[in-house]
């Protein structure tokens, strides 16, 4: 006999929790898992599972900056005298942006900003 759901009350749609979405999502995208059983087996929309990965994925593309700590330190090198850059800025597709530690403000600012 098929399994019915019979929700009441103004609340018609579940809640699921991260816990939950996790361990679905998990299921769903393992190697050789199907995302159509995974949905069946946890009952829950096909679509809702592939909203939920296009959720993560996004999350996780977005740019994540951390502060810079500028310290003067004493017997610390000059930037201009490192022969390494100052900043590598690794891009989707492989590319790569270096700025030198000779660079001014004005540029370093305004390489940020194009690659915003």
């Amino acid at each position: 006999m098929p399994h019915v759901m019979v929700m009441t009350g103004p609340e018609r749609r579940r809640r699921w929790s991260d816990e939950d979405r996790r361990r679905i999502l998990m299921a769903a995208f393992t190697p050789g898992a199907v995302v159509a059983d995974v949905s069946r087996e946890y009952d829950v929309s096909t679509s809702l599972i592939y909203k939920w990965r296009r959720e993560v994925v996004a999350a996780r593309a977005e740019a994540q900056f951390v502060p810079a700590l500028i310290v003067d330190a004493p017997g610390a090198q000059e930037p201009a005298a490192r022969s390494e850059p100052a900043i590598i800025v690794e891009l989707r597709g492989g590319a790569r942006v270096t700025i030198c530690p000779a660079a001014s403000a004005s540029m370093v600012s305004a390489a940020l900003r194009a690659l915003r």
